[in-house]
């Protein structure tokens, strides 16, 4: 089947730049990923230790696949230090996509994290236009993580009771969202993104 998603654009946020992940960050994935503390809010499939063989096949090909969607790196004055992606559901949910970020400890609570949920957001509602709701389902216990989507316009839908394992343990999610409808048009520069999607998009052809 041919990929029919809008081609990944280069983002340029307040705090971050964001972009598609190459074969040399690996070494600078390690560095933020090979952490227990940032692997503790994520789903039970994320490496850990993390690797330079995990992080070079994740930056090289699995990150472009499409399997996860949209994946972009986040670059702070030059370099990864995280990973932020947006997957698309497919047939009759397709106006729901589900996004997911992760930053090094490093660079917590610094804003990052906002600036990346809201560049991809504010992106994904322009370029692709049958979505209609975006969603974080969120571990229960990540306070910081739901600040993150909160200060970003998304509204607490409710708790996901049960509803994953991490560790060998069940545990309660709680799902945030933002609308179509209901999230503002913000500041961001929507022009530019879509005009690097097509210019990417017309490279590539």
């Amino acid at each position: 089947m041919s990929d029919v998603r809008a081609p990944l654009p280069i983002l340029q946020g307040e705090r971050c730049l964001l972009r598609a992940l190459v074969p040399e960050d690996a070494p600078a994935l390690v560095v933020h990923a090979n952490d227990p503390a940032v692997a503790r809010n994520l789903f039970d499939g994320f490496p850990q230790p993390y690797t330079i063989e995990a992080a070079t096949a994740w930056a090289t090909h699995e990150s472009q696949s499409g399997a996860f969607g949209w994946v972009w790196g986040i670059v702070v004055d030059g370099a990864v230090v995280g990973c932020i992606g947006l997957h698309q559901a497919g047939g009759w949910m397709r106006c729901n996509a589900e996004i997911g970020y992760w930053i090094g400890r490093a660079h917590w609570r610094r804003g990052i994290a906002s600036d990346a949920v809201r560049q991809v957001t504010d992106w994904a509602l322009a370029a692709v236009p049958e979505l209609t709701r975006i969603f974080a389902p969120i571990f229960a216990w990540n306070d910081g993580s739901q600040a993150v989507v909160r200060k970003c316009g998304y509204v607490r839908e409710g708790v996901l009771k049960q509803s994953a394992i991490k560790n060998g343990t069940v545990i309660d999610r709680v799902l945030w969202a933002a609308y179509r409808t209901e999230i503002a048009r913000r500041d961001a520069d929507i022009g530019a993104a879509l005009a690097a999607t097509a210019a990417d998009a017309m490279e590539r052809t």
